[in-house]
């Protein structure tokens, strides 16, 4: 994580002038892409997926040199997977782009026309949020994804992609000018920070003329450090503490399957499952089985004190949870698991210790399901299946620009309409007003 230790208010600004001027360079690009027509939005993508698979190999070498420095500067296992574009991260990125070109164009829509007694015809137009400022961390996939989620909605973009990736992510934005120039838009419609000191998000997020919005996603020292400091509107996209309840009426044998998918197929995402929550009466029948398959995936479970007292000494991978691992997202194969005696409880617990999300609940009670998903209040709530599904491409957004953790001005997988607002039309005929 290249800016896991972002601490300091009083950081010295170094590129000040340059990253002024790129800002100001989108800036000035974004009222072209902002009244660009559809087609020729969809024609720039087409360009970006067809130079990913022409340059493909030179972009493996680039990424190759951020996995060595990654490997050298030792930074977690974790973070190096995330980093890494492998077959299916590119297989991954040249989906997204066809299942975002998929998408219904929002920008020009019209909504919710009402007519007023006085013979007005009031309603809504979608249109662009100008110029996105996106923060993010490791994963190369994200400039990709960023920028065509930015150009169909009618976005410019400035990208600050993490230290650790500025080889990939450089080599992938000369993809993205090259289309766009291609398509007869200006190069600086989408543009990336070439600077990995981290004065260069200091300044960025102090670019109120030109831009509109700030998107970080990563962890928690670079959220609470641009949220703090950002003189630019923030939308968080905050760490993943997910959580699964396993209420009293759960199928047991599909309730594991469902738990070993959330932690163990993809443990370094947002979206994993990182804290498991077990009602007291089926503990007996449900732990033990939970626990041998953990052990099959080398799964370390993090036990409270009476699930410990009861099962320490049978199984291994086993340890004692403290209060800090109710608060932690692992981003590995670690599970911390307690015991709750009904799902009021449990439903505390996710409100005092989750980061609005995912959470997800197995049951069998209907009841019991439409009670969890109507009080807990995270950004994605499931019944019966796994936290992995909290996803712009699962839930039909083709690809998304993060999850919102904050619930304005969007909440959860933020895709194509949830990067336009809306403006107020009026439609007369000659009226005044009295």
């Amino acid at each position: 994580m290249g800016d896991k230790t972002i601490s300091d208010k009083t950081i010295k600004i170094e590129n000040a002038e340059s990253i002024e001027n790129i800002a100001k360079n989108t800036y000035e690009s974004s009222k072209f892409i902002a009244n660009t027509n559809s087609q020729t939005k969809l024609d720039i993508l087409s360009d970006i997926k067809k130079l990913l698979a022409e340059r493909k190999n030179f972009l493996a070498s680039e990424n190759l040199k951020d996995i060595e420095n990654a490997e050298k500067n030792s930074l977690k296992p974790s973070f190096i997977d995330r980093l890494k574009i492998t077959e299916k991260t590119f297989s991954s990125m040249l989906r997204s782009i066809e299942d975002v070109k998929k998408i219904k164009d929002p920008v020009g829509e019209i909504e919710n026309i009402t007519v007023r007694s006085n013979g007005l015809m009031v309603g809504k137009m979608r249109i662009p949020l100008g110029v996105i400022g996106i923060i993010y961390e490791s994963r190369p996939n994200v400039t990709i994804d960023a920028s065509i989620l930015c150009l169909l909605s009618g976005n410019a973009a400035v990208l600050r992609g993490g230290s650790e990736a500025i080889n990939s992510n450089k080599a992938l934005m000369a993809i993205i000018k090259d289309a766009l120039k291609n398509n007869g838009l200006p190069a600086d419609t989408i543009s990336l920070v070439p600077y990995t000191d981290r004065s260069a998000v200091l300044d960025l997020i102090s670019q109120k003329k030109y831009i509109d919005l700030i998107i970080p996603r990563g962890g928690d020292s670079l959220i609470s450090f641009v949220t703090e400091n950002s003189r630019i509107p923030v939308v968080k996209h905050d760490k993943g503490v997910c959580h699964i309840y396993i209420d009293e009426y759960a199928d047991i044998k599909k309730g594991i399957e469902v738990v070993i998918n959330a932690k163990v197929q993809k443990p370094s995402v947002c979206n994993a499952l990182e804290t498991l929550l077990v009602h007291k009466n089926i503990v007996n029948e449900f732990m033990p089985a939970l626990l041998s398959e953990l052990e099959k995936y080398n799964v370390e479970a993090r036990l409270a004190d009476d699930l410990l007292n009861i099962f320490k000494n049978k199984y291994r991978f086993i340890t004692p949870a403290t209060e800090k691992d109710w608060d932690e997202e692992y981003l590995d194969l670690i599970l911390a698991v307690r015991s709750v005696p009904n799902m009021p409880a449990a439903v505390d617990h996710i409100s005092k210790h989750g980061s609005n999300h995912t959470e997800a609940i197995i049951t069998q009670n209907y009841d019991n399901a439409m009670e969890f998903i109507k009080k807990v209040n995270s950004s994605c709530v499931l019944i019966n299946a796994s936290t992995r599904f909290n996803d712009g491409f699962e839930l039909g957004l083709g690809a998304e620009i993060g999850i919102s953790t904050s619930k304005i001005h969007a909440y959860g997988p933020m895709g194509v309409k949830e990067l336009t607002t809306t403006k107020f039309i009026v439609f007369g005929n000659y009226q005044v007003r009295s």
